[in-house]
């Protein structure tokens, strides 16, 4: 009988399962399929699981428009996104390390401090930041793009709970090898510490990839736009092209998919000891 009720479970599990999958998979679907699709196609009244011709020239047609720089949105997207990215482990990761291990009387005001810049709104701090982004002359430039967002105050807050918890023992018989904190971080905290790295990294690669109103305020150029910029291109006041839409949207997920992909191992463990939500 206990048997039996264990089956049930189980299966009723794998059903629920199943139907939240599903449920998770109708947006790619959608993306998929209308990216293929003509506009007579998409708008039609009655409704097609595929169309009944798959127009894959919708994907050259989107590279070849001239009206869109989409390939070099997708290589802006790419370089601020992994700049990004590492320059944030960087700083991040020094800072929470030295919060959390390296003694210094001043060190909890300064992690509050940070702490508190959490309860600011962005948006309070959207035209101070832009006002000294334009008197740099950063406008349209990578820097202007990257480096107001090179230090957020989650990551910073994540790497140092995690130091916090990390065995002492490694660093206290680094210590007695004659390194200092510089090369302890560097040779035996950092490798330890792939899953965390690997889970803050990919939160903030997707921040990066997906943020939208700072580049379109800072990328006032065509060739600075990013893909979240030319996306919005997309639908104006004078023209809807929809499957350009939908097949530009499918594309521009695909590195985001691949990064989840690869890293899945390490976030997944890096979410379980650092505890993100």
């Amino acid at each position: 009988m206990r048997d039996t009720r264990v089956r049930a479970g189980r299966a009723l599990r794998l059903v629920a399962l199943s139907a939240l999958a599903l449920l998770f998979l109708i947006p790619f679907y959608l993306l998929v399929r209308n990216g293929l699709s003509s506009e007579q196609d998409i708008t039609a009244p009655g409704w097609t699981f595929f169309p009944a011709e798959s127009r894959w020239g919708n994907v050259a047609e989107l590279f070849a428009d001239s009206s869109v720089p989409f390939a070099r949105s997708l290589l802006n997207s790419a370089v601020i996104a992994v700049a990004t990215t590492l320059g944030t482990l960087l700083l991040a990761s020094l800072a929470g390390y030295g919060l959390a291990r390296i003694p210094c009387r001043y060190a909890n005001g300064v992690f509050y401090a940070v702490l508190g810049t959490l309860m600011v709104p962005a948006a309070v701090a959207f035209v101070p930041a832009f006002v000294l982004v334009s008197s740099l002359g950063w406008v349209s430039t990578y820097r202007g793009l990257i480096v107001p967002t090179l230090f957020p105050a989650f990551a910073c807050f994540v790497f140092r709970q995690y130091f916090l918890g990390f065995p002492a023992e490694l660093e206290d018989a680094a210590q007695v090898d004659g390194l200092g904190y510089w090369r302890t971080y560097w040779l035996i905290v950092v490798p330890n510490a792939r899953p965390v790295f690997a889970a803050v990294g990919t939160i903030v690669f997707v921040g990066a990839w997906n943020s939208f109103l700072w580049p379109l305020v800072i990328g006032q150029d065509r060739d600075a736009w990013t893909v979240q910029v030319v996306l919005s291109s997309f639908i104006t006041s004078q023209v809807v092209r929809v499957h350009e839409l939908f097949v530009a949207a499918a594309v521009s997920i695909l590195p985001l998919l691949l990064v989840f992909l690869c890293f899945q191992r390490w976030i997944v463990a890096g979410v379980e000891r650092s505890g993100i939500d």
